[in-house]
C-alpha cells in the first residue's frame, strides 16, 4: 500500500502538477490545455503569486491544492484564498483532499492569516461536505458578485 505524503510544491513539481491541474479545469467545464495550464502555474511559481501543495501516492502525484494570498481591510489582516483543490479520480476516497485541506490550514496559521476562504459550485455537494466535516463555515453573511471582463 501506498502512503500519501502532502508537500509544498516548488518549481521542479510543475511537470507533475500541470496535468492535475489541466484535469481540475476540465472539471469545471474548461477544455484541455496543457501547454496554458503549465504556463499559468509556471507564472504563479516565477511571480511568486501563489502556494500550492502537492499529493503523492508513493512516487505518483495525485493532487494538489492552491492558495492565493490577499487582506481583508476590515481585518486589517492577511488572509488566503483557497482557490483550487483537485484529486485525481484513481486517488479519491483515500483521505487525500482532507490531508490538502490539512496542510493549507497549518500553512495559514504558520503565516498569520487571519483566514481562509474559498468557494466551490454550488452543485458541488462532495466538496461541501468534506468542507464542512472539516470544519468550515458557509458564509451567512456576504453574497458574491462577478463583474466579468473576459468571457471564456
Amino acid at each position: 500500500m501506498n502512503t500519501i505524503t502532502i508537500r509544498q510544491a516548488v518549481l521542479t513539481d510543475l511537470e507533475a502538477l500541470a496535468p492535475l491541474f489541466d484535469n481540475y479545469r476540465q472539471f469545471y467545464g474548461r477544455p484541455s490545455d496543457l501547454s496554458a495550464a503549465t504556463a499559468f502555474l509556471s507564472a504563479r511559481f516565477n511571480h511568486n503569486e501563489s502556494v500550492l501543495f502537492i499529493a503523492h501516492e508513493g512516487a505518483k502525484a495525485v493532487g494538489f491544492t492552491q492558495l492565493y494570498p490577499s487582506f481583508s481591510s476590515v481585518s486589517l489582516a492577511r488572509i488566503l484564498v483557497l482557490n483550487d483543490l483537485f484529486v485525481d479520480e484513481h486517488a479519491r476516497r483515500k483521505g487525500v483532499a482532507s490531508q490538502l485541506i490539512n496542510a493549507a490550514v497549518e500553512y495559514a496559521e504558520s503565516g498569520e492569516a487571519a483566514r481562509i476562504s474559498l468557494s466551490t459550485a454550488i452543485t458541488n455537494e462532495a466538496a461541501q461536505k468534506l468542507y464542512e466535516s472539516a470544519g468550515w463555515k458557509r458564509d451567512e453573511q456576504f453574497l458574491v458578485y462577478h463583474f466579468a471582463i473576459l468571457t471564456a
